[in-house]
């Protein structure tokens, strides 16, 4: 039987996260409460924020003394970052699922953005309207629209809540068959208009026995990829397409951050750089 980790804060949201709980319980999930508010919880967590804390070697007390938002946010982020890859690294949860507002978005992702691409990852935030790249960053994962603030039970959140639950549920049930494929890795970046150069040489690479990764140079594209460099997973890359960098230096909408290019220089992969689509920023609407 599968276990999702349900992470938040049960101090302020404990209604909603036993409701949750009950729910998964009754699809057949095994459930592990973990508490990341900082105060005591409604219903009692299978690992107590103290445990969060400690993981960043900080006593709960001195964060309810310092009476400081910023600070308790920023710890029990750390904590969370720290303790739940450790937490699946050890068997205890094969997926993890989240509610909440700015805070608790802000805490949970930051653990589920620490996990490997292909564990379920759910996350159901009332910033998910927005740009949310600050949460998902290079990581896979699914964000529900909360619609309502995630405050009660009532008719418009339980719909939502239950279609994440079934989201996540599906997402433990039903696993895809692993690619089974020893290919060596080669990323490859890609926009409208180096799409022919790219698809060429990617034809070429794979007839000599690579597999080739492309990545749409979205901001997204350009950071998911340098992600996966760092972590080891790219022996070779294409960047054909550098046309982020433009929108990180003139302002545009779709760049990758300053850390761009710097991957597979800093890893010692081998890569072939050029200058796609470097004639040209994105904006968003006309006024912009």
């Amino acid at each position: 039987m599968k276990t999702v980790a349900i992470i938040g804060t049960f101090d302020t949201k404990g209604e909603e996260f036993a409701y949750v709980k009950a729910r998964f319980e009754e699809l057949g999930i095994n459930t592990l409460t973990i508490h990341c508010g900082v105060f005591d919880p409604q219903t009692m967590p299978d690992v107590p924020n103290t445990e969060v804390a400690a993981a960043v070697d900080i006593e709960m007390s001195t964060i309810v003394e310092k009476k400081d938002r910023a600070f308790a946010t920023e710890t029990m982020t750390r904590g969370v970052e720290k303790l739940l890859p450790t937490l699946y690294a050890n068997g205890r949860f094969d997926g993890v699922f989240s509610m909440g507002g700015s805070g608790g978005t802000t805490i949970a992702t930051a653990g589920m953005r620490k996990l490997p691409i292909g564990v379920p990852k759910v996350m159901v935030s009332t910033m998910a309207s927005g740009d949310t790249s600050p949460y998902i960053g290079a990581s896979d994962i699914a964000m529900f629209p909360s619609i309502v603030d995630v405050a009660g039970i009532n008719s418009f959140s339980a719909t939502i809540f239950n279609n994440a639950i079934a989201a996540m549920t599906g997402m433990l049930e039903h696993v895809a068959p692993k690619h089974e494929d020893n290919k060596p890795l080669v990323a490859a970046t890609m926009f409208g208009v180096t799409t022919p150069a790219v698809q060429k040489a990617q034809a070429y690479l794979e007839s000599k026995g690579f597999e080739v990764l492309v990545f749409h140079a979205t901001g997204t594209g350009g950071k998911c990829m340098e992600a996966l460099v760092n972590g080891g997973f790219i022996k070779g890359v294409l960047d054909l397409t550098t046309t982020e960098w433009c929108d990180e230096v003139v302002g545009g909408v779709l760049a990758a951050g300053p850390d761009r290019c710097s991957a597979a220089a800093l890893n010692g992969v081998p890569a072939v750089v050029s200058v796609g689509a470097d004639d040209m920023v994105n904006f968003g609407p006309w006024e912009t």
